[in-house]
């Protein structure tokens, strides 16, 4: 069964597209370019926003280890209901730690549901430049702490099924380097 789009068949195929990295790597920009390409194809698609997620799923929780691993099973549990409905649920979100991240996977797994890890591997030094919303100027000038990849850890994935560094190409670029994957593993 398929959705149809002016009369073309599009498979109802969902998946889940993980895209981790540190705040103002890209993953947010990357997931909209890529859910609009998507759209544009005829597939259902869905962006779950880490700053949103939190503002509406998880709020009251804060930023210890605790709290960010509930928040990152809360958005994978919705981001694998999405996608075992046919639905790509592309997720931008820091997840900054590996066995959250694993075990949002293997949730995916056992549930025989479709799941890429991205790597939105920017530097650090980049990022901070970039500071999309303060938050680099506000750790340095001692307003906040805990910044994931400055003074709280970023466990980098070890074996991404794609990682793409947008400090070295366009947003195009990118979401087409993504769609490939996707096109490869025949979720596209």
């Amino acid at each position: 069964m398929g959705l149809t789009d002016g009369g073309a068949s599009v498979p109802a195929t969902g998946a889940t597209i993980w895209l981790t990295g540190l705040p103002s790597a890209g993953k947010t920009t990357l997931a909209h370019a890529l859910a609009e390409r998507l759209r544009g194809e005829g597939h259902r698609t869905e962006v779950l926003d880490g700053d949103e997620i939190r503002e509406f799923l998880s709020a009251g929780l804060g930023f210890t280890r605790e709290d960010r691993h509930t928040n990152v099973q809360r958005i994978g549990f919705v981001a694998e209901l999405l996608a075992s409905n046919g639905v790509k649920a592309l997720v931008p979100v820091i997840a900054p730690y590996a066995d959250s991240r694993e075990a949002v996977r293997g949730r995916h797994q056992a549930e025989g549901t479709a799941y890429l890890e991205v790597h939105v591997a920017t530097p650090v030094e980049v990022c901070s430049v970039r500071d999309v919303k303060g938050l680099y100027a506000k750790q340095a000038s001692g307003e906040i702490s805990g910044l994931t990849g400055v003074d709280d850890p970023y466990e980098a994935p070890a074996d991404p099924d794609l990682r793409i560094e947008t400090h070295e190409r366009t947003v195009e670029d990118s979401a087409a380097q993504l769609h490939a994957l996707l096109t490869e593993r025949g979720l596209a």
